[in-house]
């Protein structure tokens, strides 16, 4: 058995492109919290940040003249559960995760968001064993593929699906929109909506002739507290819909 996990390790280490001076910490990588403690939560939130950092400035390298929101969204593409999920099982770090009894029990295979979280650690753990340009190298191999197929061309998105992005992309909570008032009789309402973020808690109240384009006011005024780059283009689809009040 010990055989079998030296290989696989080894296995894992050269799909990464880089052989850890400290195989320790490529082992606390893979171990869940499930497990007990150490596991790789540390490695994970450092990760992630690195992950981040990277994905961001290889897409300000690559693209020039884009906009801060479009490169917002191929961010969050490049660093989503699901890509993270298919370059944990592409290295094959599933087969060597160390789960509790219970995650073990209850999942086979390995849920895709712990392969996915794994990535982000083992990111972490060459972080902490070599630098970050070293780091940096390995993450750029690893997005390779996607980085090249990342579409940076600007698409017509509402107010309400941005905001979402941004969320997504801040790995926080959706936004929570909160009917306020409803005035005017029924073939003639006027609607009053809040919406709430969590990105340093930020809220905005938007009106409009339907629910819908109240949502949309909304969510415009809180992307214009982010000085988000589309609001104009996207204020201007509103004042459309407003008038249809669809």
């Amino acid at each position: 058995m010990a055989q079998i996990k030296a290989t696989l390790l080894k296995n894992i280490q050269a799909r990464i492109g880089y052989v850890f001076k400290d195989s320790a910490l490529l082992e606390l990588a893979l171990t869940h919290k499930s497990a007990g403690s150490p596991n790789n939560e540390r490695l994970e939130f450092l990760g992630d940040s690195l992950l981040n950092v990277v994905a961001a400035e290889a897409l300000f390298s690559r693209f020039d003249d884009v906009p801060e929101g479009v490169m917002t969204t191929a961010r969050s593409q490049l660093v989503k559960g699901k890509t993270l999920a298919e370059i944990g099982l592409a290295l094959e770090l599933d087969q060597l995760m160390i789960l509790g009894l219970g995650e073990r029990k209850n999942v086979s295979p390995v849920k895709h968001s712990i392969v996915g979280d794994a990535v982000e650690a083992v990111i972490g753990a060459i972080y902490v064993d070599s630098d970050f340009i070293t780091c940096q190298k390995i993450v750029l191999n690893l997005l390779k593929p996607y980085l090249d197929r990342v579409s940076i061309v600007p698409e017509f998105k509402d107010a309400k699906t941005l905001l979402q992005e941004l969320m997504q992309a801040e790995r926080l909570a959706l936004p929570h929109y909160e009917l306020v008032e409803v005035e005017g009789p029924g073939h003639q309402q006027k609607f009053t909506i809040k919406c709430s973020v969590k990105l340093n808690n930020v809220s905005a109240t938007g009106e409009g002739l339907s629910r819908r384009a109240a949502e949309q006011s909304a969510a415009i005024k809180v992307l214009k507290q982010f000085n988000y780059a589309e609001t104009d283009t996207i204020s201007e689809s509103n004042r459309d819909e407003q008038v249809k009040g669809s």
